[in-house]
């Protein structure tokens, strides 16, 4: 475009009534883009000439608008042919899409040393070594949607040293198949120092750890430490073994909300010394599923330093530890001895053991079952840290125990509060309140209007495999959104920016705004509260609030609850006072429909319709709610 002829554009956009200075910032740029026609919509829609804030124009579409007309002429055919041109389309739109594997690489050179791998399927690497060393340094670092099979590492090798660093660290909607690491293996060593560390939304497989191996030492430092939410499954570790020597020192340390499966631990080994120093420390709400510890050992010695330690409610079920075990000695030196109790399910020590020396030190649950207990001579017993073992352990105490703790349960300090707390001067506990979702932009309605809002075709279009991270989030998210509302609530999944700007006109008029918390500082700390100022002069009011959802592109889920109070605080910082950021926060005053066991009532009390609950807008949401033009 000529300069004359940009001038003489932009001299039009400023005359209009209908475009704000904002729109006229973003068409001095280029205004012939999806972000700039989608501003033009938000201002016919919302005529009220009041700015857009970057949250949301940061997650506008970055389609021009020849690749968006493009890309709409295709899914107006068919959308699935969108499929053929998923790589330039995910690209040029900023979605998160699975990337594309190579084809599976069947062998390497032996004592190979990788220095970085990536987004590959390996099916065998270092079988049948002899001596010699093989490292492997990073396995598909820090990358969005990864999908990693590796079939096999060191099979049947002999007196060989395999080191492996790095497994998919700090990776995003993870899935990865790790199917066997040192099957067969007889004398040398093995060291695998990370797995998984750091990721979020994982789904993880790890078949086998030096199954079958004959006086072979293994070394397992850290796995998925740090994770975020997801799933992971570890199927067994040193099943079979012959006088091995196995180290696991840490699984699923620091996580969030992560489901863990362990299959099977020493199982029919043969004087092996295993060793798992800490398994679950300090997790936030964990699904620990621990299925057999020592079963079926002749010989050997077992050591489990701790399980669970520190660690905030979840559930726990440890199925069984050393049953039917022969002439070995087992240590177990912390059960369960979290920070807040959670539902623990021990079903079997020592059961059918013969000759062996067991040892549990400190066991620590509440709300248990424990059965088959193996009372022998050789079972020692320590310390039993639980209410039912008390000697006040009737019925009725223990009952009235669990309904005491009920309200103790974790819930992340500062995530509910009550309306009280936002008053100038209150020091408070501020959760969590990062983004910790992957990256992504919202598509056009002219192309997200044409994708079928269904598990089964969005799979199609953008290549997810059901049984993946990605393919659970996606089952989970139109599953959420085909939810019937509950009572008083109004909702809809907005797949475009468009959506959401209707829906929010349709349910509020159309002179509002949209809001969120400026920042994430102060989160996980203490803050002071500043000034306050209640949208709506104070008063009740609506709004309409909007959480992200884990999708190839963005989508929205918006719903609209009466009877809220809306307020802009000032956050401070407790040391110096001064101004770290401007909190938005949204307070329910009406919870009568919410659950009993939601969160905030474990966190707050006392019930249903009782109290009024407040929270923080998050970063990623936001909410929007009456314009406020003074």
């Amino acid at each position: 475009m000529a300069p004359s002829s940009r001038r003489i554009l932009l001299l039009f956009l400023c005359l209009s009534s209908s475009i704000s200075p904002a729109t006229v910032a973003a068409a001095s740029q280029n205004p012939f883009t999806e972000k700039a026609a989608v501003i033009r919509y938000w201002n016919r829609k919302v005529p009220n000439n009041l700015p857009h804030p970057s949250f949301l124009v940061s997650k506008l579409t970055p389609l021009t608008a020849k690749d968006a007309t493009a890309f709409s002429i295709i899914a107006s055919s068919d959308p699935l042919k969108l499929s053929s041109r998923l790589s330039s389309f995910c690209s040029a739109a900023n979605l998160l899409c699975p990337a594309s594997t190579s084809p599976s690489l069947d062998s390497s050179p032996r004592d190979s040393a990788f220095s970085a791998y990536q987004n590959s399927n390996f099916s065998n690497y270092g079988s049948h070594s002899a001596d010699g060393l093989s490292t492997f340094k990073n396995y598909s670092d820090n990358l969005n949607v990864p999908i990693d099979t590796f079939r096999r590492y060191g099979r049947d090798s002999g007196g060989h040293i395999d080191t492996f660093t790095t497994y998919e660290r700090e990776g995003n909607v993870v899935t990865a198949n790790f199917t066997s690491y040192g099957t067969g293996t007889a004398g040398g060593t093995d060291d695998f120092t990370a797995y998984e560390e750091s990721s979020n939304v994982p789904d993880l497989k790890f078949t086998n750890y030096n199954a079958d191996a004959t006086s072979r030492v293994g070394r397992f430092t850290q796995y998925s430490l740090n994770a975020n939410a997801g799933d992971q499954s570890f199927s067994g570790y040193g099943k079979g073994a012959n006088a091995a020597v196995a180290d696991f020192k840490s699984y699923a340390n620091n996580t969030n909300v992560l489901g863990n499966t362990f299959s099977h631990y020493g199982q029919e080994g043969n004087a092996d010394r295993d060793t798992f120093s800490s398994y679950g420390f300090n997790g936030n709400v964990p699904e620990n599923n621990f299925r057999s510890y020592g079963s079926s050992t002749n010989g050997g010695l077992d050591t489990f330093t701790s399980y669970r330690d520190q660690s905030n409610v979840g559930d726990s079920f440890f199925t069984s530890y050393e049953k039917g075990g022969n002439g070995g000695t087992a240590n177990f030196t912390n059960y369960g001895n979290s920070a807040n109790p959670g539902s623990d399910n021990f079903r079997g020590y020592g059961d059918g053991s013969f000759n062996d020396e067991i040892t549990f030190h400190k066991y620590f649950a509440d709300n248990t079952s424990f059965k088959v207990y193996a009372k022998t001579s050789s079972i020692d017993f320590k310390e039993y840290h639980n209410s039912s073992s008390s000697s006040t352990s009737s019925a009725d105490s223990i009952d009235s125990n669990k309904k005491k703790n009920a309200g103790s349960r974790f819930v992340e300090p500062g995530k509910f509060f009550r309306e009280r707390s936002l008053k100038k001067g209150m020091v408070m506990p501020m959760p969590d309140i990062r983004d910790s979702m992957p990256p992504r932009s919202f598509l056009p309605r002219s192309i997200s209007g044409k994708i079928p809002f269904s598990a089964s075709s969005v799979d199609a279009i953008f290549n997810i495999l059901p049984d993946t991270a990605l393919g659970k989030a996606v089952d989970s998210t139109i599953a959420d959104c085909k939810r019937a509302p509950s009572r008083g609530e109004t909702k809809r999944c907005a797949a475009s920016a468009e959506d959401m700007i209707d829906f929010a006109v349709a349910v509020l008029g159309n002179d509002i705004a949209v809001r969120s918390t400026a920042n994430t500082k102060g989160s996980k700390g203490e803050i002071l509260i500043g000034e306050v100022k209640g949208l709506n002069g104070g008063k009740v009011t609506k709004s309409v609030s909007c959480h992200q959802s884990l999708f190839p592109y963005l989508v929205y889920y918006c719903h609209s609850v009466p009877r809220v109070r809306v307020y802009e605080a000032e956050i401070l910082a407790v040391d110096t006072k001064k101004k770290i950021n401007d909190g938005v926060a949204i307070c329910h005053l009406d919870t009568s429909d919410w659950s009993p066991t939601h969160g905030a009532f474990l966190a707050l009390g006392p019930g249903p319709g009782k109290i009024e609950v407040c929270h923080w807008i998050f970063e990623g949401d936001m909410t929007w709610a009456v314009a406020d033009h003074l």
